[in-house]
């Protein structure tokens, strides 16, 4: 093999000075069909250059390749389950259902048919090495990576189930920097679409028949009643709460995942589901009253709080504690049909990607994960919108003067008697209008603080 990889090495060499530099190196594997982008170049560059002088002497590359040579041999090994030397599909499908992925044997198939050289339908080591030489992927996991799907996305609502985390991430610390990544890439996209939010929360609580908003005469109210500014009343609170919600979802999701499995199994998606609602619902009765009083916040009129500290005192002095857990239930019971129908969606179009699309590569590519994404997140809104909506109007109504204090299912009654169906509904435009906005920038956010934060790099 040493003598393949020198001779690749004085290939790629086109000047013969006896080093690679980046562009030689993209090149020349783009090439021979190694490689696809400048990205995957820079990161062999950047792992294989030791001495970071900017180029990859001789030695430097073969100890690159051998380095990862081993790597590929251990992924090779965990996926052999009969140790004959070949992989085939029904190994695949096992190894990723220990990953808590479950594919059919029609998808694994699809994998191999991307890796397997002489068309045999297996792989043997010699065409997994060719394969994976310049790739920086060295195990199957990396589906679950290109797959993963509410790490890096923020539309504003924290019903999402959280990732699963492969044992590598766990161990290398990787996973508390995608979270970290995460939860910066929430704060920029929820700052980004706060004037959208407000008036969502402005429209669900005053919008009826009698007093009808729409999208611009809300925006031209809000300006006219506390300039520009008053767009992003309520942001603060909005994004101070991204931390520790997220910390707490973390926690108690590893905590239901070993209640619900035993020693050694992993998760199926049934058991991601019940646990990933429950992990939500922990989370929730955590930061609720921070939701409560980004609602009030909103909700006010300019000079009636002076921060999150005022709101809280104010609240506390005239309606006690019980005022910081209204709306709870129907919050807590909007959990179920966003998480399962978000979870139902994405798995649905995921399989029929794989099935239908995955020609060449398992990796679906940025514009499908997005799409995906946003479809579901869309889907799993729509269907507790109308919990949503009555949960913030509890949240509110003792801010409005005049309004009797109703619990869930009086509020219910009285929407549907003066507003119809229609009336549950009410604000869910700039609710879905920010949808877009908010994948696209939480998305290049999540991508740029993974690089900072060096997730990318295995």
């Amino acid at each position: 093999m040493d003598s393949l990889y020198g001779d690749l090495f004085w290939y790629l060499d086109y000047n013969e000075d006896g080093a690679l530099d980046i562009s030689e190196l993209q090149e020349g594997l783009e090439d021979i069909g190694a490689i696809q982008s400048l990205e995957e170049a820079k990161k062999i560059f950047t792992t294989g250059d030791v001495n970071k002088d900017g180029k990859l002497d001789f030695e430097e590359f073969m100890k690159y390749l051998k380095d990862h040579e081993k790597k590929m041999k251990l992924a090779f090994k965990s996926l052999d389950k009969n140790n004959d030397g070949k992989i085939e599909a029904s190994e695949i499908v096992q190894s990723l259902q220990t990953l808590g992925l479950t594919i059919s044997e029609q998808q694994a198939e699809l994998i191999l048919q991307s890796i397997d050289a002489d068309g045999t339908m297996t792989v043997d080591w010699n065409e997994w090495r060719d394969y994976f030489l310049f790739n920086p992927v060295t195990d199957i996991e990396e589906i679950i990576r290109f797959w993963k799907h509410s790490t890096g996305i923020d539309i504003g609502d924290s019903l999402t189930i959280p990732d699963e985390f492969t044992e590598d991430e766990k161990k290398s610390g990787q996973w508390w920097r995608q979270l970290l990544a995460g939860g910066i890439a929430g704060a920029v996209s929820r700052t980004s679409t706060a004037p959208l939010d407000r008036l969502k929360i402005m429209m669900q609580v005053h919008g009826s028949k009698s007093d009808k908003m729409n999208i611009f005469g809300g925006f031209r109210q809000m300006v006219k009643e506390g300039g520009i500014r008053s767009l992003w009343r309520g942001n603060g609170t909005n994004v101070i709460k991204i931390a520790p919600e997220t910390a707490v979802k973390f926690w108690a999701y590893e905590q239901y995942k070993k209640l619900l499995t035993e020693e050694g199994q992993k998760i199926g998606t049934f058991e991601r589901f019940i646990s990933g609602s429950m992990a939500g619902a922990t989370a929730q009765t955590f930061i609720y009253p921070m939701e409560v009083m980004k609602t009030r916040l909103a909700v006010g009129k300019t000079g009636q709080y002076s921060g999150i500290y005022d709101c809280a005192k104010k609240i506390l002095k005239h309606e006690g504690l019980g005022a910081f857990y209204k709306g709870y239930v129907p919050n807590l019971l909007g959990i179920i049909p966003y998480a399962g129908i978000d979870l139902a969606v994405y798995e649905l179009l995921k399989s029929y990607w794989l099935d239908n699309f995955a020609k060449d590569s398992v990796n679906p590519g940025v514009m499908v994960l997005l799409g995906c994404g946003a479809l579901s997140s869309t889907c799993g809104q729509l269907a507790s919108y109308p919990l949503a909506l009555v949960r913030t109007r509890m949240q509110a109504q003792a801010m409005l003067e005049g309004s009797p204090q109703l619990n869930m299912v009086g509020l219910f009654r009285r929407i549907i008697s003066k507003e119809g169906i229609p009336g549950l509904y009410r604000g869910i435009t700039p609710n879905f209008m920010k949808v877009l906005p908010a994948v696209g920038i939480s998305y290049v956010v999540y991508e740029n603080m993974k690089q900072t934060l060096g997730v990318t790099q295995k």
